[in-house]
């Protein structure tokens, strides 16, 4: 029989009060065990049409501020936060059976912070951040190819390639933060933290 907690869930669920501790926990696990990138997440925004949206992104930092990601601010993306700041994540990680979904407020990280993760990525991902009007439609494959040369002819020196002012990062700071366990026959185990009054208030959900 699994062990279990002080509120009867399995006892990866922990007995912390708070979900940052939690998800670090969760997520130390997943980094050892999924296959392929265990920092992706579904990100959810709302369209200009008042559409959900949701695609994948990958989170470079989180703590108790909030949840990181980095994205071309004119993207449809960018532009559905700029519009409307409030979105979710969601991380699924089929290796342990769990889920985390957070909800809470975008707001832009610093331009330094930006700097720092912008100069640690790859030349051609940083050429990239140039060359490439996300979510723009192409005429031909060819027309980004040409656009990728373009700025490797006009940053040659790969340690020497500044930060469009349209790339940068977004931090989205939470409220509510869910964890889910798989559970037999779909009576999963559910425990959401809730942010009132600048304190966190654990509930039990129904499955």
């Amino acid at each position: 029989m699994n062990e279990k907690n002080s509120l009867g869930l399995d006892k990866c669920f922990g007995e912390l009060d708070n979900p940052i501790l939690l998800f670090t926990e969760w997520y130390n696990e997943a980094k050892k065990t999924e296959i392929n990138d265990p920092n992706a997440l579904a990100l959810g925004t709302i369209d200009e049409k008042g559409y959900p949206n949701v695609r994948m992104v990958l989170l470079k930092d989180y703590g108790e501020d909030g949840f990181v990601f980095y994205t071309n601010f004119n993207s449809n993306k960018g532009n559905s936060i700029k519009r409307n700041p409030n979105i979710s994540m969601c991380f699924h990680w089929k290796s342990l059976l769990r889920q985390i979904r957070i909800v809470g407020t975008a707001q832009k990280v610093s331009d330094e912070e930006a700097d720092n993760y912008y100069n640690s990525r790859s030349y051609g991902s940083r050429i990239g951040a140039w060359a490439s009007n996300q979510s723009s439609i192409l005429k031909d494959r060819e027309e980004l190819n040409q656009s990728i040369k373009k700025f490797k002819d006009l940053y040659k020196d790969e340690n020497n390639v500044p930060r469009p002012d349209h790339w940068s990062g977004w931090r989205l700071k939470h409220h509510e933060i869910e964890f889910w366990l798989d559970g037999e026959n779909r009576i999963h185990e559910r425990l959401k933290y809730i942010k009132e009054d600048n304190a966190w208030k654990k509930i039990l959900l129904s499955p």
